[in-house]
């Protein structure tokens, strides 16, 4: 179950670029608090303690709904924030350390897996299908007594 409340949530959340450093979590709250109630707003810190910058230059704004999210990225994609010409898109899954085995992704790649292999098998069977009819009609048992010549001789 957990799976599906993650992909409604991501569906719900946009990435926000480009923003100047003036931009705070409360900034983005007021300009995209318009298209619907937020949930979360995040400005991801620098990685560098040390350094004068408050974020990165972007974030994400996670709004209630999914339909909220696409009228925000209708309406602000390539508006103007304190003077940035900002990018809001649909965000995507983070990729992180600690998606193993279990997580959502991993369920994804798998059920992929599981389909393009489940295909290439029907695809070889139906190829071997096809060589056996040009090869036209097998005996079932020449096979068999085949295997048998084949295998060592009663002492």
């Amino acid at each position: 179950m957990s799976h599906l409340a993650d992909t409604s949530r991501l569906k719900a959340t946009i990435f926000v670029g480009g923003l100047d450093q003036a931009v705070t979590q409360q900034t983005l709250f007021h300009a995209f608090l318009p298209f619907g109630d937020i949930v979360e707003v995040n400005l991801p810190k620098p990685d560098n303690q040390n350094s004068n910058e408050q974020h990165r230059g972007f974030g994400y704004v996670e709004f209630e709904t999914a339909t909220d999210a696409t009228e925000a990225i209708d309406n602000m994609d390539r508006s103007e924030l304190y003077g940035s010409v900002i990018k809001v898109a649909a965000a995507k899954p983070q990729k992180d350390a600690n998606e193993g085995l279990g997580s959502k992704t991993a369920v994804w790649e798998q059920a992929g897996w599981l389909a393009a292999n489940a295909v290439s098998e029907e695809d070889r069977q139906a190829q071997e299908q096809i060589q056996e009819e040009a090869n036209g009609p097998m005996d079932p048992m020449q096979g068999l007594e085949g295997l048998d010549e084949a295998g060592p001789k009663p002492a």
